[in-house]
C-alpha cells in the first residue's frame, strides 16, 4: 500500500509533554488527521499517560476508536517488548511476552490485525532470531502483515531480517541527530523503509521554543525541560542551524517545522517522518511539508552548515 510522504506519531496525545488530553479530543484529533490525509499512524502497547485526577490514559485505545470507521484506508502500527520504569524502560521480547502483547493491543485498537508490529527496543536477553521466528509466525497465522525493529543495529536487524523480512525500521532521526544515516543506507539495500521519529528533534527544529522556561508554563511536567538541546548553548546552536534552514524556507514559503520534514524526505525516498501534534493546524502543516520540493543545491547547503556542526541531542527513550 501507498502511503504519503508524511506519517503520524501519536504519542504525545496520552504519552509525552505535559499531561494526556482527554480520550474524546484525541479520538477528534486522530480523525482530523485522516481527513487531512493522513494514512500512516503509529502508537505503541507501552504509550500511557496519568490525568490530573490519576487515571490512566492509554494510547492504542484512543487510535482504536478514531480508526475505527476508516480502519483498512490506513496503515496501523504498533510496539511491544517495552514497559516505562520512570526513568528508564524494562525490555521483554520473549515468545511469551510477544503472544500476550498482540492480544492486548489487537484488543485495544479494535482490530483483527496490525499493518506493522514493531519490537520496540532490542531485548539482550532473546536472540534476534527467536524475535523473528514469532513474528513469522504472527504473519502465517494473519494477526499482523508485517513487522519492524525500533531503535536496531545493523546487525540485529540483518539477523532478524534473514529469518523474516523485515519492512520497517523506526529510528530516530533529524537534522540534529544524524548517528542513525548509516542505518538508512542499509535499510536501503534491503529494501527496507525506515521511520523516523522525533524528526523535528522534539521541536527544537521548530524554532519556536527559544527558553526552557517556557516548559515551566505548560500544564503538568514536560520532559524536554532537560534535553541538551534546550540548554542555552542548544538554543544558540539550533538558531544558528536555523538561520540557513528559515531562508532556504521562504523561498518555498515553508516554516522551520515544514523545512525540518522536507529535508529529509528530499534526501531519501526510503523515509517516512512521523511527527506528532495536539493542535490540528500543526497536523496540517506537516502534512504540507511533503509538497516542499527542494534542489540538490539547497540540500547541499543544508548538509554543508550540518557537517560543521555538533549538536547535544537527547537521544533517550
Amino acid at each position: 500500500m501507498y502511503v504519503n510522504p508524511i506519517g503520524l506519531g501519536c504519542m504525545g496525545l496520552s504519552h509525552a509533554s505535559g499531561y494526556p488530553i482527554p480520550k474524546e479530543e484525541a479520538v477528534e484529533i486522530l480523525k482530523k488527521a485522516h481527513e487531512i490525509g493522513y494514512d500512516f499512524y503509529d502508537t505503541a502497547e507501552c504509550y500511557t499517560g496519568v490525568y490530573p485526577d490519576g487515571t490512566i490514559a492509554n494510547n492504542e485505545e484512543a487510535v482504536g476508536e478514531a480508526v475505527k470507521s476508516f480502519r483498512n484506508e490506513i496503515i496501523l502500527c504498533t510496539k511491544f517488548g517495552v514497559t516505562h520504569k520512570g526513568d528508564h524502560l524494562e525490555f521483554d521480547s520473549s515468545p511469551e511476552k510477544i503472544r500476550q502483547s498482540i492480544e492486548g493491543s489487537l484488543k485495544r485498537l479494535q482490530t483483527d490485525y496490525i499493518d506493522i508490529y514493531y519490537q520496540h527496543r532490542i531485548d539482550p536477553k532473546i536472540q534476534p532470531e527467536v524475535v523473528a521466528g514469532v513474528m513469522k509466525e504472527l504473519i502465517e497465522e494473519g494477526k499482523i502483515k508485517a513487522w519492524g525493529i525500533s531503535e536496531t543495529t545493523e546487525e540485529y536487524l540483518r539477523r532478524s531480517h534473514a529469518v523474516c523480512p523485515v519492512t520497517v525500521v523506526e529510528n530516530r532521526y533529524s537534522m540534529m541527530a544524524r548517528w542513525h544515516e548509516n542505518i538508512i543506507k542499509v535499510c536501503k539495500e534491503l529494501g527496507i523503509t525506515y521511520v523516523a521519529f522525533s524528526p523535528m528533534a522534539n521541536g527544537a527544529l521548530t524554532g519556536i521554543y527559544t527558553s526552557k522556561k517556557q516548559f515551566d508554563e505548560k500544564s503538568g511536567q514536560d520532559f524536554r525541560v532537560n534535553m541538551p538541546q534546550y540548554s542555552a548553548e542548544g538554543i544558540q546552536k539550533t538558531n544558528e542551524l536555523l538561520g540557513v534552514v528559515s531562508e532556504i524556507g521562504k523561498k518555498h514559503l515553508a516554516s522551520n517545522a515544514q523545512m525540518s520534514l522536507a529535508w529529509m524526505i528530499n534526501k531519501y525516498d526510503n523515509i517516512i517522518p512521523i511527527p506528532g501534534s495536539r493542535k490540528v493546524e500543526r497536523l496540517t502543516s506537516n502534512f504540507e511539508a511533503g509538497n516542499v520540493v527542494l534542489s540538490e543545491e539547497e540540500l547541499k547547503e543544508i548538509d554543508n552548515k550540518l557537517e560543521s556542526m555538533e549538536f547535544k541531542v537527547f537521544g533517550g527513550h
